[in-house]
Parts: structure tokens; sequence; C-alpha cells
């Protein structure tokens, strides 16, 4: 048996490579210009690698009954890690994944098949100009994962594209968003604002020590109109591989008090990863 090659291509934003995983037969790291973005294991869709895309996976668990179908919206595909997942965890659910660099997804799609049966639609487009030409109330998930290189674009941090995403998420339906920062928090909270103008419940998923200012890191905002679960969602993270802490009611107000949402005109990319933070070796 042939071991696998790495795979290297110029796509349209940047120099995107696929690194084979010697511990899994069939297992994918996928960078953009040296930035992690996405672990895929052909074999085991299910299995999810980095600590933010558990995270996403556990919130994923806890939407509608335990394995029911779900119309999903995914804004960014990488290496389309959560649709495989959804598609083995949640059989017929309906799914479209918006990724702006065709080049990235012809990559993936040429080198990583989807599992058998995935009801999954790629589009090449703009994620908020997706977002604001969707139907309404078309979506139980949108799940937010975009990032130009290491940063979440300017255009997709305001209270502007935070009401497109409300117009489009069902009213039983839930918001995802990973970001990254780190104390003070001040971009992290802004987005909680924007979010806080059209959703009613928040959530924001963590690592103890990003939270505690040690180190910069990714944390999942949750957003809904109706209350979720949060209490299955304290469970399944803290009992993680990663442990994670969910912030909730009380303790997010005051994590958020004195943020003020932003408008496109002040609208900013999310903060630039200091060195090594996200790199590999």
């Amino acid at each position: 048996m042939n071991e696998p090659i790495p795979v290297s291509r110029d796509v349209d934003h940047g120099t995107a490579k696929l690194m084979p995983d010697v511990d899994r037969p069939r297992a994918w790291l996928l960078t953009v210009d040296g930035a992690p973005q996405s672990y895929v294991d052909l074999d085991e869709p299910a299995h999810l690698e980095f600590e933010y895309a558990r995270r996403l996976g556990h919130v994923l668990d806890t939407v509608g009954e335990p394995g029911e179908p779900l119309d999903v919206v995914h804004l960014g595909g990488g290496a389309l890690t959560l649709p495989r997942y959804l598609a083995v965890t949640r059989p017929g659910s309906r799914q479209d994944v918006v990724e702006a660099d065709q080049g990235l997804a012809e990559m993936v799609a040429e080198h990583l098949p989807l599992p058998d049966g995935a009801s999954i639609a790629l589009h090449a487009a703009d994620a908020r100009a997706w977002l604001e030409a969707a139907p309404a109330d078309s979506a139980d998930v949108l799940v937010a994962d975009v990032f130009g290189g290491s940063r979440v674009p300017a255009h997709l941090t305001s209270v502007e594209y935070a009401r497109a995403a409300d117009r489009v998420v069902r009213d039983r339906g839930v918001y995802l968003a990973n970001l990254a920062d780190a104390a003070p928090f001040d971009f992290l909270r802004s987005q909680l604002a924007n979010l806080g103008t059209v959703f009613q419940d928040l959530a924001l998923i963590a690592e103890p020590g990003v939270l505690r200012g040690r180190r910069f890191g990714n944390a999942v905002v949750v957003a809904a109109r109706e209350p979720f679960d949060v209490v299955a969602l304290a469970r399944l993270t803290a009992s993680d591989a990663f442990p994670a802490r969910v912030e909730h009611g009380a303790a997010l107000r005051k994590f958020i008090a004195g943020a003020r949402p932003v408008r496109d005109e002040d609208a900013v990319p999310s903060p630039e990863p200091p060195d090594g933070a996200f790199g590999i070796g």
C-alpha cells in the first residue's frame, strides 16, 4: 500500500496544503499559508480533531432531537469537516456550504471525497453576499467559520451582518460562530453585543485559560431566539477530552457589559493572532 503524499496548491487566497496524518491512515490536515484550517478523517467523518470543532459539534448535538435531520448553512468550507460530521450523525440533513475560495473548494473535492449519500451543496461565493440573498427562515443552524488567512473579515463582524444571519435562521434555530481573541476581548465582546441586538439567548464556549486571559485562542459563540439546552451543552463540553467552560446568563452579561454593537462603517477584522498561535511545526 502506497503512503499518502502531501498535496500543495496555490488557491485563490494563498497556498493550500493537504498533509496526511501518520497516525490515522486516511486522515488529512488542511492548512492555508501555514495556518491550520481543517482536519478530516475519511474513514471516521464523525471524528473532530480540533478543539473548536469539537465544541461546535457539541452544540450541533444538542439542537433538536438527537439524530434528526437538520437544514444547515455553513459559511466557510475548508475541508468540510462539520458537513461531513452532520452527514453521518444526522443522516438526511440538507447542507449548504459557502466558500469564497473556489480553488480551495476544488482541491478539497478532488482529494477528499464526501461520505456516500451526503446532501451537501457547495457554493463559490462571498459569505455575506450569499447570506443576504438566501431565503428567510431557511436554516435550522447557521455555522460561521470564515477566516481570511487567520482573521475574520470585517464585513462579517458588524451588526448588519448579525441581522442578515438572524433573517435566515428559523425561530427555533441556532447561530454558531468560531471566533478568536485574547484579553481584554474587545473583539469578542463586540461580536456578542452585535448578536444580542437580534438574538435573545447567548452563550460562549472557551477553554478556561483563554477566558482567564492567559492566551490567545478560539471561542465558540452560540445565539438563538429561544432558550437552548445550556445544561446539556455544559455537560458535553466539560466532559470532553479538551474541557471547556460555557458562559451564559448573568456571567455572560457581565462579560459583555459596556460593549457596543459595531456598524458596517466601523467594523474591523478579528485580531491578528500572535506568532505561533495557530501555526504548525
